[in-house]
């Protein structure tokens, strides 16, 4: 029977002392730091999904054990995991239940890469389908976590895909003046998404909010213009 113990055996085989020492101060889990108090064995990600393949049927319960690790990769690894099983289920049901168990487990959700891995393809690609549920991204964006906002904002990458704008063009208002800098990357790089599916939507949206944007988050956003472009919105600045 395959269980989280049996992953983590395998985790800790494939750990990296390199990247052991370098993901904590990538991820910033020092004291002060948005990780502050992660834990890192090592493991590239690439080895962590082939993981995630092999046990990809692993149960709930030994998913849930994953994402309460202390250890990032087992977080991630289970992860990866969830979302392959919302991603090869065809059951309504099945999928519902998974949604509901992801939710139920944010609060280890807890580091942009693990946000970034799982709230668009779990989250994200149920509200596509299910369109009364999304106030769900209003809660999220007004809970005190700043993982659970993230979560928000970064499902709405399915619906953007399904140009569906209507969900990231309220939260990037309403996050407008969001205090930290991963929130400022998030809703810019969602923006940028917004103008690659149609840049007219984009620049209205920079029309009447460029001039306030916190600087990191109009980068993002104007991206893929053109330098002559880019110039305009940052000289508005």
């Amino acid at each position: 029977m395959e269980t989280a113990n049996r992953v983590l055996v395998e985790l800790k085989k494939l750990a990296r002392p390199d990247k052991a020492e370098f993901l904590p101060k990538f991820f910033q889990a020092y004291e002060g730091g948005y990780g502050e108090g992660d834990q890192f064995l090592g493991v590239v990600v690439p080895d962590q999904r082939r993981l995630a393949k092999q046990f990809r049927d692993l149960s709930a319960e030994h998913v849930e054990q994953l994402l309460h690790s202390p250890w990032h990769e087992a977080r991630l690894t289970g992860l990866f995991i969830l979302v392959s099983q919302y991603e090869r289920s065809c059951d309504k049901l099945k999928r519902s239940e998974l949604v509901s168990f992801y939710l139920t487990q944010l609060d280890w959700v807890n580091n942009w890469d693990l946000v970034d891995s799982s709230a668009h393809k779990i989250l994200g690609a149920h509200l596509v389908d299910n369109p009364t549920q999304r106030s769900l991204l209003t809660k999220l964006a007004k809970a005190k976590s700043l993982w659970h906002q993230r979560v928000a904002v970064i499902a709405t990458l399915a619906l953007i895909k399904n140009r569906e704008f209507t969900e990231i063009l309220v939260l990037s208002e309403k996050l407008l003046n969001h205090r930290h800098d991963l929130m400022h990357k998030a809703i810019g790089w969602m923006l940028r998404e917004v103008g690659k599916q149609d840049i007219v939507v984009l620049r209205h949206f920079l029309e009447q909010h460029s001039t306030r944007m916190p600087r990191t988050m109009l980068r993002y956003a104007i991206e893929k213009m053109s330098q002559e472009e880019r110039q305009e919105w940052l000289t508005r600045k």
